[in-house]
């Protein structure tokens, strides 16, 4: 296994698992080890997250400074060498950032990067960025322009082979955005230009929402507030959303509420969403 962590001290650390060890005392147990601290930040490095699978070991940071920087691993065997392959500039401080998980040729790799800015002369706190292969660099394809309150957290949701993106994004409240890719030269150098739609937005936390999680079949997304409580937001057949449960802080329904577990879903069905939950807001990331 393989973890990243980041700090305000500016730097990113990758750890890696061990199981096992010559000393009997020890033998079976497993503990982490520092691989590699990542220095190239200049200010406080906001979140880290490992690329999907299917690009190989890949690790993008983001920092308060706006700078998003993409290292790869060129050894997997080798996890103190990273190289650093790509940096992006924005304008905005990044507080988040989250890869688009989608595996097919038809889409370029793609990020997506959130910003808790305080300047109000910037608008649209979230902007996508895509890698070009004609360029070989990323370009910002994207920006979201109706989110102009800062933003806590950000997730595409797993594409299953959708011909469009799902994004989640936590700000002053819960918004889903469909992002619809428009047709484009392939030897082109210009980036993706995109449709976009929102699909829902909620306020039901009534503060601040931190973090959105889907589960793995993008049919349920978990979200986490300053009201203590975790909210489950599913779709129906006809693509409207709406809250299918509402956990407290230690993981029980929260009863006489609209939408609480106990009185939308069954108790095994509602155990599973728990389960399912209790995972979803602490990604490995």
């Amino acid at each position: 296994q393989v973890l990243a962590s980041c700090s305000f001290d500016r730097t990113a650390i990758v750890w890696e698992e061990i199981v096992g060890e010559s000393n009997d005392k020890q033998r079976g147990q497993s503990h982490w080890i520092k691989r590699t601290t990542l220095v190239d930040s200049r200010t406080s490095v906001t979140d880290v997250k490992f690329a999907p699978k299917h690009m190989g070991l890949m690790l993008t940071t983001c920092s308060a400074d706006g700078v998003v920087r993409i290292y790869e691993a060129p050894d997997v065997m080798n996890l103190s060498q990273w190289s650093l392959q790509h940096e992006i500039s924005s304008k905005l401080s990044c507080s988040c950032i989250s890869w688009n998980p989608s595996s097919s040729r038809a889409h370029a790799p793609m990020i997506a990067v959130g910003s808790d800015d305080s300047n109000v002369t910037y608008g649209g706190k979230v902007q996508i960025y895509e890698y070009n292969e004609v360029t070989r660099k990323y370009a910002k394809a994207e920006t979201l322009m109706t989110v102009t309150d800062a933003v806590h957290d950000i997730a595409f949701a797993p594409n299953l082979g959708r011909s469009f993106h799902v994004l989640a994004i936590a700000t002053k409240d819960v918004r889903i955005f469909k992002l619809v890719p428009l047709r484009k030269d392939s030897s082109s150098s210009a980036p993706t230009k995109f449709e976009v739609q929102v699909l829902a937005q909620f306020d039901s936390h009534n503060s601040q929402v931190w973090r959105v999680s889907w589960n793995i079949t993008s049919t349920l997304l978990a979200s986490s507030g300053d009201d203590g409580c975790v909210r489950l937001w599913k779709a129906n057949y006809m693509d409207n959303w709406k809250c299918t449960g509402i956990l407290k802080g230690d993981g029980s329904p929260v009863s006489g509420q609209p939408g609480a577990l106990s009185g939308v879903l069954g108790s095994a069905t509602a155990q599973s969403a728990l389960n399912g939950a209790q995972v979803l807001l602490f990604p490995s990331g």
